[in-house]
């Protein structure tokens, strides 16, 4: 089953994402590469994407994840409508404004801005289709609870 971290801009889904891949042994699946270069255009631009620039992405993105069916998957999916699109367990790495905010004032070389953070934080829809994990923890804590998380669940399904 695919684990899906998901969250705003900032919340460290790659990061997390990739040392989480590796430590079971996963590949590992980044929903920005996904992007449309027009979509990649406005949010570098500062322009929010609507719906209509989401859907074809999501798209995209499930057909990948069909043919990677243990992977680790790094994507926004703010809202329940998108993540109601995308298999797997999610996973919300949750941190406060001015966290996310510093993190990415420090980030170097990504297409989203910091200015597109609040509109991220409005559209983040929390609910019960997503198991909270706290992102302000060091990442190899945030791994170990993932890691121990995603056991627990399956060794609970297990005949």
């Amino acid at each position: 089953m695919q684990l899906v971290l998901v969250g705003p801009s900032g919340c460290g889904k790659t990061t997390v994402g990739r040392a989480l891949a590796t430590a079971l042994g996963r590949d590992f699946l980044d929903a920005d590469d996904l992007h449309a270069p027009e979509a990649r255009a406005k949010m570098a631009a500062g322009i929010a994407l609507h719906d209509i620039d989401r859907w074809p992405w999501l798209a995209r993105l499930g057909k990948a994840m069909s043919a990677m069916p243990d992977a680790v998957v790094a994507c926004s999916a703010l809202r329940r409508a998108y993540r109601d699109r995308l298999p797997g367990r999610k996973f919300l790495l949750d941190a406060p404004r001015a966290v996310l905010a510093s993190r990415l004032a420090h980030r170097k070389g990504h297409f989203m801005p910091a200015s597109l953070l609040d509109s991220q934080l409005e559209a983040l829809e929390r609910g019960d289709d997503l198991e909270v994990i706290d992102a302000t923890l060091p990442l190899d804590a945030q791994v170990a609870e993932l890691v121990r998380r995603a056991q627990r669940r399956s060794v609970a399904k297990s005949p």
